[in-house]
Order: C-alpha cells, then structure tokens, then sequence
C-alpha cells in the first residue's frame, strides 16, 4: 500500500491551514496563529469525553491531529460549554503572555478547518457529540462556495 497522501503532504497541509487561519484573524505570524489555534482546540477538548476526544482527533488532517491531541489528559472532567465570548477569552490564555488571539479566534480556526478537511466527516462526528460541538465549530458564510475544501 503507498503512503497515504495526508501523511506525505502533512507539512504542506498544515502550512496551508495556518495561511487560512493566519489570515481570517488578520494575525501577523504563523506563531501567533499557532498559539491562537492550539487555544482554541484545548477550549474545544476540554469540554470532551476521551471517546470524544479520538472521534474528533481521527478526522483531523494529520498534523492537527497531533496539535489536538498533544499534552491531553483524559483523566480531565470534561467542563461544560460556555458562551461564546467566555470560550473566547479562554482561548486567548493559552500562554497569556505570548498571546494575541483575536476574539474571532474560534469562528476563524472553524473557518479554515473546514476547508481543509472532509466538512462531511467533521459534521458526523460533531452531531455525534452534541449540538453545543456543533455550534462550536459552526460557520456562517453568504456563499457556502467559501468553505469548499481547499486543494493543496
């Protein structure tokens, strides 16, 4: 069996992802984008069973497969979903003092997911969790032609 190709493009995949992202926070670095998308997916966990956490997980690309997963501890109580703005600020602590996530962090870093990935997969297992998940990661665009998955 070849390579698959998520695992032989996972760096161009993630690079491409981080543009998306990078540019619907209107952020001036990766790093900063790095930052503001680890936050925003920790808030996201934390509010995951472990079984949840890997249904999610397993449908992310690769490297934000790993990025989702890393520093996990599935001995955590998962913590009840919040309003928006509170799941917010939330993400903007992870690593407060290096941290300039916007307040669009979350409908931004949604943004760009879904269009790197199998939008179809994402909603499966979004439904399986719950409607507060799906509202998590929920984007409204004019023209559903803006999330089409990007080819790299």
């Amino acid at each position: 069996m070849p390579m698959p190709w998520g695992y032989r493009h996972a760096q161009k995949h993630f690079q491409s992802f981080i543009a998306d992202a990078r540019d619907g926070m209107d952020l001036a670095s990766d790093n900063m984008t790095y930052t503001a998308v680890d936050g925003v997916f920790q808030t996201f966990r934390r509010r995951l069973t472990p079984r949840q956490v890997m249904a999610f997980a397993d449908v992310l690309p690769e490297l934000l497969r790993a990025l989702f997963v890393h520093g996990y501890d599935p001995e955590a109580r998962p913590l009840p979903f919040a309003p928006r703005a509170e799941l917010v600020r939330e993400a903007q602590q992870v690593r407060r003092h290096h941290n300039l996530t916007p307040d669009t962090a979350i409908v931004a870093t949604a943004r760009a997911l879904r269009r790197h990935m199998r939008q179809m997969d994402l909603d499966r297992v979004l439904e399986n969790i719950g409607p507060e998940a799906e509202a998590f990661w929920a984007v409204e665009v004019a023209d559903p032609r803006e999330l089409d998955q990007k080819i790299i």
